[in-house]
């Protein structure tokens, strides 16, 4: 009889069994595939390059690498070798990287080429005080190439102790958009509980594959896009980045059973698309797309089922919680539009901002999370674990919504982003979605600024479609129409882009800087 897995060592143990040449990796930009048995390679090798350099079980172990097949293999490798995954925003600038290497305490970190200068002047702003984080082993890697064919050979037979469940697998640090960021801890329990749920929810086998190009330093590209395929058996077609031109080609080339997208994506192919007539051909072997990691437009959910014939399911994850959270039914007929759907894998509940009085239907609060797949807290930082778990252990979201009657949940904005105009509370989201509406606009996000009359104003910030043009007057005509006059933008600002975090979740507060 089988002994349940309770690690992720313990799920790849039963892959090596019984699938070792099933393809697990694939990289459109090379044509290379990386199968489950050529990661035990991977760990035997990660392994003794560890171990060589005194880096031991429960090591944090960090990367600043773009996707690639070695950095898949990466993510899962240090994890199954028993140490812990830090994963390090591509987008930070040196110093924002030397306090994370510093608060995370990581042993050693891989990059590569293109990142070693980042890497080299963050490491140059560490103290070097004695007992200070200092003397960071870096190894350089090609995020092309096999990870085992670029490590020392093996010599000997030493291997580090198999992890138990509730040892920490993965240190994730959050966008930090208020604040330092804080590193949520996940255990390996954690992180299987959240990846066997979005398997399940999604009736996730051996025969699927997903196409994702979200990045490996967002939960999204980790939990979602990465470990529920490990968990299921199944494989991970992982470009490099995103690219709205080659999109469809990796689809065809590939032909992934499902697509992890977020809205951006989305929006971005709806606006390729409609620059040529064509009709999409027909691509029976999706099953279906997943958007997560911000809300979903609905008439661009609509607009993109329709063009593309792919059904959508919305969802919601967070960092504290691997990625799992809310979901929409498998079955697109108990589906609706403009909510994260379900919970899947928690229990949730909606709080009064004040009290804390669990709140009825339709009433809007905060959103409060439970369940196996939370964190064990934020690393080196007991202050701010208190202060985003209750007492009695629910996480705090942050997130504004509402449940409706039949147990679907709805997020309208985030607390600290909520514009309070003249005593009046506004979703930011409802101006968002308004502006979408505009044929000239491809992007919108509403945020509060300071007004002397009515205490915070409304400042728009809009990104037009390629080759399209319109003015101030034309979008706040709009606005009236769609939302009156009293929640119409004072102040449109055009745009090249939004500022993001690494999901494309828009950052709304660093449109005041």
């Amino acid at each position: 009889m089988t002994v349940p897995a309770t690690t992720l060592a313990d799920v790849f143990a039963q892959h090596q069994h019984e699938r070792p040449g099933a393809p697990l990796l694939l990289a459109p930009e090379t044509g290379r595939q990386h199968t489950y048995g050529a990661l035990g390679a991977d760990v035997a090798a990660l392994d003794a390059l560890l171990t060589a350099q005194g880096i031991g079980a429960g090591a944090h172990v960090g990367f600043l690498l773009p996707n690639g097949l070695a950095t898949s293999a990466l993510f899962l490798a240090t994890m199954i070798a028993g140490r812990v995954t830090v994963p390090l925003n591509l987008l930070s600038q040196a110093p924002q990287l030397a306090y994370v290497l510093a608060h995370s305490e990581v042993r050693c970190v891989f990059v590569s080429g293109e990142q070693a200068a980042t890497l080299a002047a963050a490491v140059a702003l560490l103290p070097t005080t004695a007992g200070a984080t200092s003397g960071i082993a870096v190894v350089n890697i090609d995020v092309d190439e096999p990870l085992a064919s670029q490590l020392p050979p093996l010599t000997g037979t030493a291997k580090t102790a198999a992890p138990q469940a509730n040892d920490p697998a993965l240190l994730m640090y959050t966008s930090g958009t208020t604040g330092k960021p804080k590193g949520a801890l996940l255990t390996h329990a954690n992180l299987l509980h959240a990846a066997r749920t979005v398997a399940a929810w999604h009736q996730l086998t051996p025969a699927d594959r997903v196409l994702s190009s979200l990045p490996l330093y967002h939960i999204n590209g980790q939990c979602i896009a990465t470990l529920s395929p490990f968990v299921s058996g199944g494989s991970i077609v992982t470009p490099h980045r995103f690219s709205a031109s080659a999109w469809w080609g990796w689809v065809d080339a590939w032909q992934p059973t499902w697509i992890n997208v977020v809205p951006t994506i989305i929006a971005y192919l709806l606006n390729a698309a409609a620059e040529g007539d064509a009709p999409a051909p027909a691509r029976p072997f999706i099953r279906f797309a997943r958007s997560a990691s911000a809300p979903l437009p609905p008439d661009q959910h609509r607009a993109f089922e329709q063009r593309f014939g792919i059904g959508v399911i919305e969802a919601m994850g967070m960092t504290e919680c691997a990625s799992v959270v809310f979901c929409n039914p498998q079955d697109a007929s108990q589906r609706k539009y403009g909510t994260p759907g379900l919970p899947c894998g928690v229990q949730a509940r909606v709080v009064a901002v004040e009290s804390g009085e669990v709140l009825p239907d339709n009433a809007t609060g905060e959103l409060q999370l439970c369940g196996d797949n939370m964190m064990a807290g934020y690393w080196n930082a007991p202050d701010k674990t208190a202060e985003a778990l209750t007492p009695d252990g629910w996480l705090r979201t942050g997130d504004l919504g509402h449940r409706d009657s039949d147990g679907f949940y709805f997020v309208t904005g985030r607390i600290k982003e909520l514009i309070i105009k003249g005593g009046e509370n506004i979703a930011p989201r409802e101006i968002d979605e308004a502006l979408l509406t505009h044929a000239a606009v491809l992007e919108a996000a509403a945020v509060g600024i300071p007004d002397k009359n009515y205490g915070q104003e409304i400042l728009a910030a809009v990104v037009l479609k390629p080759g399209v043009t319109t003015d101030e007057a034309s979008l706040r005509e709009h606005c009236i129409q769609a939302l009156g006059r009293y929640k119409t933008p004072s102040v449109f600002r055009f745009v090249d882009e939004l500022p993001k975090g690494p999901s494309g979740k828009v950052q709304r507060l660093k449109l005041l800087d």
